[in-house]
């Protein structure tokens, strides 16, 4: 083979592009939160499938901050050509209230994909507390005022948000301690120094079978297989309360329709198979759901307008 001076000439060229065709192949799953909590195990969980069903390389990136704004932020600004997605929490549906000045819009620069499932949040106690119902709760804080205090994953998540209006419907403040994150909250309440947690199903559900944990109430409007003996809010006298956990994903705004479809019916294809959607409700106590477009779309703004008025009516900031 005989090499002409204008194939030497053009090899910088095709180099240079080589790098660049291989950036275009690869999907980032951006996960506005730290490594280790269930969002970015459902990325995780995708990333793996994913590369082997499109045939294209995934990536699993962490952009935590600003109560998953910045991750978020990331993916809005990102070119709307299927190489980034949001893999993201219930709390994204409150950035457009508990911020001032937020990074992002969620409404208008994130359109939905897939709603993945959802979860009921839990509320549970120490072991070592004597609470064995909400009602022995709110008891506590009428005799004494501050005198109990509850875990959630930071302040505006719906942990914090259920259980201030769950206060205020029974006329008493149960005092909030926000961390970052569900693991140094359940170390927390484990190790005693905090009374209960309000965390989703998914929090509380690796600790059930270890008799350190004491669940109270939860808050779907069924009780969970899993947990047969707990009452829901409903139950417990709260009628029409309901807070539940969801997982989502995100593509930026003018993402073409059929690169937004393939991706979600690739995920759906991956949820749904038996052994993995089996995992989903045993370790998430989940619900799967897989939902796209408008039904997503609907729910989404549900939560919106739910929590937002939440955060508004109490003037909570993050």
């Amino acid at each position: 083979m005989t090499i002409t001076r204008r194939v030497l000439l053009a090899a910088p060229a095709i180099l240079a592009m080589a790098p660049a065709r291989a950036e275009a192949s690869k999907i980032t799953l951006v996960v506005p939160f730290p490594p280790g909590g269930s969002t970015d195990a459902m990325a995780r969980l995708l990333q793996a499938n994913l590369q082997t069903k499109l045939n294209r390389i995934v990536v699993v990136e962490n952009k935590s901050g600003a109560a998953g704004a910045l991750g978020a932020a990331q993916v809005a600004k990102s070119p709307p050509d299927g190489s980034s997605f949001l893999v993201t929490f219930d709390s994204h549906a409150v950035i457009p209230a508990i911020l001032d000045k937020p990074p992002v819009d969620v409404e208008r620069e994130l359109m939905p994909v897939l709603l993945v499932g959802t979860a009921p949040y839990v509320i549970a106690a120490g072991a070592s507390r004597p609470y064995k119902s909400f009602a022995d709760v709110v008891a506590a804080c009428k005799a004494t005022p501050g005198a109990v205090k509850y875990a959630s994953v930071g302040i505006g998540t719906l942990g914090h948000l259920a259980m201030t209006v769950l206060g205020n419907r029974a006329g008493v403040e149960i005092m909030h301690v926000p961390y970052r994150g569900g693991g140094p909250a359940m170390n927390d309440v484990l190790g005693g120094h905090v009374d209960l947690i309000a965390g989703s199903a998914a929090l509380v559900a690796a600790q059930l079978g270890t008799n350190m944990l004491r669940p109270i109430l939860q808050l779907g409007r069924e009780r969970l297989p899993g947990l047969p003996d707990t009452p829901t809010a409903i139950e417990a006298g709260f009628p029409d309360f309901e807070t539940l956990a969801w997982w989502g994903i995100f593509a930026p705004t003018g993402t073409p329709p059929d690169i937004v479809a393939g991706l979600a019916a690739a995920s759906k294809e991956i949820l749904s198979e038996p052994a993995t959607a089996a995992q989903l409700k045993e370790t998430q106590q989940m619900t799967l759901l897989l939902e796209d477009g408008p039904a997503f779309k609907t729910f989404f703004d549900k939560q919106v307008a739910i929590w937002g008025k939440v955060v508004k009516d109490n003037n909570i900031r993050a």
